[in-house]
């Protein structure tokens, strides 16, 4: 889809198609974007008319999660604490966006500081799924795959914690990869689990997350994380199909708390990649039950370190009269951050207290390790990994959001692959009534390639890709 709009933008106005977009964005209800960079965009979108620029991704416009860091963008993380903060820089991805000509659209709606899975928790409200606008679009990317959906942007970047990119594709009938640990700098991407988070892709199709794959990934000096020597094309082995490859179906992701829908959805997917040529087999990831728990200590933990910097002493929010140190943090901080954030905060904090740091935090990064050797010993079995993305449809909006555990046990199929840092997409399946349902197609570390190409493989044999859902 991508290719195919960079080719009509060279005979076509990318002027007229971007105000369009614009005009649609300004009518819509589904709340996506948070910020609108029109100004800028259309700017770029006339010097694109007049001078037709090269790049991978020129004259393309794509929409940006709120909290990827945007020279000159408000970047707010749809938190109070950061209303107004205009980053003096771009993230890594940005810059290799633009300098591969994409058109940066504005910021998307997310989860406060991502930390949630239903775009529920944002300080500018809910966003709504294009699918039923009376259910979430996932989270916490939500903003993200809405419009992506909703056919008010070609494409989009997310941030996948645990499950943020893959969770909203599935929910929207989107594609959203989550990359291997390292693959796609954080440089620029405002912190909530340093060990666990990456940047990705939110699009229609395959192709088009692997041409965003071909811009994003790479080295950069600036992220300590950053892997070395893993470059490879994305797009050329999209052809390969899945003749002769090995999928392992873990036990452990099927049967009981998995929609009855979502499953036959899912075998049904499987059973379709057979009959391409792969070939499957049941493989165990014992560890599985334990994620869940693993995943949130740790998350919590670098989320109370990481959001300590937030006290709106320097920047972000600063509401009355200044008074001694203590009481003004604290203030500052209980006006700034909703319920969630100050949620994880406090257990996050707990967790590392003296006398409970090994008694959580550490015994949750042995679980960790443990998870990591369960994927490593499947992918010496099988070449991929499939199993449903989300265990349920989309859900109501309000439905589940006092209730915080079982919108954690919503994460139970995700979590466990940035434990494990290794590379997962999401791609439509099938459909629960009107809702769309995704296959979570898993890889091991920097098999990107491999997963992209039997995504690829099933989305040429199947039309759920297809749909469109009837939004204003």
């Amino acid at each position: 889809m991508l290719l195919e709009l960079k080719s009509r933008l060279q005979v076509e106005s990318c002027e007229e198609y971007l105000s369009r977009l614009y005009e649609k964005i300004e009518k819509s209800q589904l709340n996506g974007f948070t910020t609108l960079a029109k100004e800028s965009a259309l700017e770029q979108a006339k010097e694109f008319d007049k001078n037709h620029g090269k790049g991978l991704l020129a004259g393309v416009p794509i929409a940006i999660k709120e909290c990827i860091s945007t020279n000159g963008i408000e970047t707010n993380c749809s938190s109070k604490i950061l209303r107004g903060y205009i980053p003096p820089y771009d993230a890594h991805v940005i810059e290799r966006l633009k300098a591969e000509g994409a058109i940066i659209m504005g910021k998307t709606n997310m989860d406060e500081f991502a930390m949630g899975s239903s775009t529920e928790t944002s300080c500018f409200g809910p966003t709504k799924n294009p699918w039923d606008r009376s259910c979430v679009p996932g989270g916490s990317s939500g903003g993200s795959a809405a419009v992506v959906a909703g056919g008010e942007a070609p494409c989009a970047l997310g941030s996948d914690t645990g499950g943020s990119v893959r969770c909203p594709a599935s929910f929207c009938g989107i594609v959203g990869l989550k990359p291997t640990y390292g693959l796609v700098s954080r440089y620029g991407l405002v912190a909530y689990a340093n060990s666990l988070e990456q940047i990705g892709p939110l699009t229609h199709t395959v192709e088009d997350t692997a041409l965003l794959m071909e811009v994003i990934a790479g080295h950069d000096e600036r992220d300590s994380t950053s892997a070395r020597g893993q470059n490879c094309s994305y797009l050329s082995g999209l052809k390969n199909g899945v003749a002769g490859l090995k999928i392992g179906i873990p036990k452990e992701y099927f049967g009981e708390g998995v929609n009855r829908d979502v499953e036959k959805a899912v075998w049904q997917a499987i059973h379709k990649l057979e009959a391409l040529g792969a070939s499957w087999q049941e493989v165990s990831l014992p560890h599985t039950r334990y994620a869940l728990a693993a995943y949130y200590v740790i998350a919590m933990s670098e989320a109370s370190s990481n959001l300590a910097r937030f006290d709106g002493l320097r920047y972000g929010l600063r509401e009355g009269e200044d008074k001694d140190w203590h009481t003004t943090f604290s203030a500052i901080r209980a006006q700034g951050f909703g319920p969630e954030v100050k949620r994880r905060i406090i257990l996050g904090t707990y967790a590392l207290s003296a006398g409970y740091y090994g008694r959580y935090y550490l015994k949750a990064l042995q679980v960790r390790t443990l998870i990591k050797e369960d994927f490593l010993r499947a992918f010496k079995e099988v070449d991929i990994l499939a199993s449903p993305t989300m265990p349920i449809p989309a859900f109501r909006i309000g439905e589940r959001i006092n209730d915080p555990l079982s919108l954690y046990m919503a994460d139970v199929f995700t979590v466990p692959i940035n434990l494990a840092g290794v590379p997962a997409v999401s791609v439509p399946c099938g459909f629960a009534g009107r809702l769309p349902i995704g296959l979570q197609l898993m890889g091991p570390h920097f098999g990107e390639a491999t997963v992209l190409s039997a995504a690829s493989a099933f989305e040429a044999a199947t039309p759920f890709h297809e749909a469109v859902p009837e939004v204003i």
